[in-house]
């Protein structure tokens, strides 16, 4: 099937092209707006190449670039000139870019270079695998579990700043595990309430007994013991300076208001990502301990099923693939994971993961086997491979379309 191959490098405001042949040469280059516009136009100079050459066929790519080659795909996707021919359209990793680009290295660095690279590495078949986008309720479903992840991602680094802020006002309640949750409601609340060690230090047992309890809402068995243990830590508290001490009750409160909108929308999040995840149907949610919002995250990245040849290639694009270090006789005990993958579904393989060994005794039994097989990074380890295993029961239950069963468990 003869081909043109089309790589687009894309910016905020412009997208080079360059449209080669098949042995290598330039058909053409030129620069178009990254607009609806300029979308058009391209699509336009690229169907009047496939008729002058007579070509059936256009693989398109462009470098991953944040979102600004993202509506361009969308826009390709949608032109009706270029469904009459095999168009295919990919997203090339920036690493294989450059590492392509490394094998010239006289080569300018400018936007119509960059082109002729991404076409080249397409002319090769140095590609990654096709954009899936025949079915946009994966994309809206991305959309959605992607910013859980960021909020995710933001809350927990908000926390530990907090956490940061809270020793410095009472390192000692920072020190003790007095609650199970230090961003539990009334452990902000007593956060919050109280300015210096001194007031908890202070004040009567009764009175901050009775303290607990009310925003406890009577939840805690002993609050009597609680407060006791909250003084004494209290008084083993660094004392700062009250201008220093001002400004981190000041920081403190800033941080308790951000990380309770944050699992605001984290919960709203978690309503939108249900509800999407109802319009696609599926056998993933039927794993007891995948809930909706995982059984989403991992659904939105994999797209279709049939994309992957097996669930070698699923945890392959998952980065659950591990490089080999051997030399002779040696072989490398500790290997780091493949760095190309995608993350997004990595990250929420690995929270599955961790559900599951919770919640079924053989996950449990193969993450503690693996636990205890190493003396280093043993949990981070584990729950990798767990991951892996999981990989090949989901990638089943896709491919299959059948509900979960213990004999199934990959």
């Amino acid at each position: 099937m003869d081909k043109l191959f089309a790589g687009i490098d894309v910016s905020r405001d412009t997208n080079a092209v360059f449209l080669m042949l098949e042995d290598g040469t330039k058909h053409s280059s030129f620069t178009v707006n990254n607009n609806l516009g300029g979308a058009h136009t391209l699509c336009q100079r690229i169907v009047s190449a496939l008729y002058e050459k007579k070509l059936s066929a256009a693989l398109i790519g462009i470098e991953a670039t944040s979102i600004y080659g993202e509506t361009l795909m969308y826009a390709l996707r949608e032109d009706g000139s270029l469904s009459k021919f095999d168009r295919k359209l990919h997203v090339l990793n920036p690493k294989q870019v450059k590492k392509f680009k490394d094998i010239h290295p006289d080569l300018p660095k400018n936007d119509p270079v960059d082109a002729f690279v991404i076409a080249d590495n397409l002319r090769f078949g140095r590609i990654s695998r096709e954009v899936y986008m025949d079915d946009y309720r994966y994309k809206a479903l991305q959309t959605l579990t992607r910013a859980r992840f960021r909020y995710v991602h933001n809350l927990v680094r908000e926390k530990q700043r907090f956490m940061n802020m809270l020793f410095l006002k009472f390192s000692g309640l920072a020190q003790e595990k007095i609650f199970s949750n230090n961003y539990g409601a009334t452990a902000l609340a007593l956060f919050d309430q109280f300015q210096t060690p001194d007031e908890l230090a202070n004040m009567s047992l009764e009175q901050l007994s009775d303290w607990i309890a009310q925003h406890g809402r009577n939840h805690f068995q002993n609050p009597q013991e609680i407060a006791k243990a909250i003084q004494a830590a209290a008084r083993g508290s660094y004392r700062l300076p009250k201008v220093v001490g001002d400004s981190v009750n000041q920081v403190m409160a800033i941080s308790v208001s951000t990380m309770r909108v944050m699992q605001s929308h984290i919960k709203d999040l978690d309503k939108a990502i249900a509800s999407q995840l109802d319009t696609i149907p599926n056998t993933l949610q039927s794993v007891p301990g995948i809930g909706p919002v995982y059984c989403a995250g991992i659904i939105a990245e994999i797209g279709d099923i049939n994309r992957f040849d097996g669930q070698a290639s699923l945890a392959k694009y998952a980065g659950l693939v591990w490089t080999e270090r051997q030399s002779g006789q040696f072989t490398a005990q500790f290997t780091r994971q493949i760095p190309s993958a995608n993350r997004f579904l990595k990250y929420y393989l690995c929270e599955a993961a961790a559900s599951l060994v919770r919640c079924d005794t053989e996950y449990k039994r193969f993450y503690n086997l693996k636990y205890n097989e190493v003396n280093r990074y043993q949990h981070k380890r584990a729950l990798a491979l767990t991951a892996r295993k999981l990989v090949r029961l989901v990638f089943r239950l896709l491919k299959d379309n059948r509900l979960y069963s213990p004999a199934a468990r990959g």
